[in-house]
């Protein structure tokens, strides 16, 4: 890997920690960057997946003021994560490289539109509040099992799976923004993780490509939660989602060209 090739995936992973907290989006930078560098697309996803733990490293030793009294609900739902990160990666592997390329595109167009026609976080966190209130009891299986449908598509590709659990979290649970990144950010981790760790032994994992994208992970995941509560947060998950949806046209192209 040439320096120039470097310093990309490190500048990406910092980009791709820091949208990851903010806005759930981090595949959306880090997933381009690796195939820039001319990684084949099945190769560059299992990579990105590896790199993407030491981003929920990161963001989770900077949000334990948000997760203070949340042990019973994390545990809950991190099972959830793990369980749908199993199934994720187990589903990738058994994907044949061809068609995962093929189905790339879509999935990243459906989580770029997704997030375009998504509500501002702070709404959904009033509305969460409200229903929680109605009906205080009403957690936890719903939660849980939409939590492990999202890590299955978080341990296969991910694009967005943040942007999916924290809305879910903060209908659902009613907490504020910063208490439902930090929770997402917990939980996507542990889906990741288990992903990355079946991927590291049964998968074609670019290791000269891990090293930058994880330094730059680790230290935009550490910054994250602190730029979390000041961003202007629907102004740049609209930036994200065009310059996703120009990337699915392209990878498109390229895929059924």
């Amino acid at each position: 890997m040439s320096v120039p090739e470097f310093l990309l995936l490190v500048l990406a992973g910092v980009g791709a920690g820091l949208v990851g907290t903010v806005a759930g989006l981090a595949s959306l930078i880090s997933y381009p960057a690796l195939l820039a560098t001319g990684i084949p697309p099945l190769s560059a996803n299992v990579t990105n997946t590896v790199a993407l733990v030491f981003n929920g490293i990161g963001a989770v030793s900077a949000s334990r003021p948000e997760l203070t009294g949340q042990r019973d609900r994390l545990v809950r739902l991190s099972a959830a994560g793990l369980a749908g990160g199993v199934v994720g990666a187990v589903l990738l592997l058994l994907t044949p490289s061809s068609a995962f390329e093929k189905l790339v595109p879509f999935l990243i167009a459906a989580a770029s539109a997704a997030i375009l026609v998504q509500r501002p976080p702070r709404e959904l966190a009033a509305e969460g509040a409200a229903a929680q209130a109605a009906h205080p009891h009403r957690d936890h299986w719903g939660l849980v099992l939409g939590t492990f449908l999202i890590s299955i598509y978080g341990g296969y590709f991910g694009a967005a799976a943040g942007v999916l659990m924290l809305a879910t979290f903060l209908l659902v649970m009613g907490v504020g923004v910063p208490q439902g990144n930090a929770l997402k950010n917990v939980v996507l981790g542990v889906a990741n993780s288990v992903a990355a760790l079946g991927y590291a032994f049964l998968a074609d994992v670019d290791w000269t490509a891990v090293l930058p994208l994880a330094i730059g992970c680790l230290v935009g995941g550490r910054l994250g939660p602190g730029v979390a509560r000041r961003v202007p947060q629907v102004l740049l998950r609209r930036l994200i989602a065009v310059a996703g949806l120009g990337l699915a046209v392209h990878l498109g192209l390229d895929a059924f060209g």
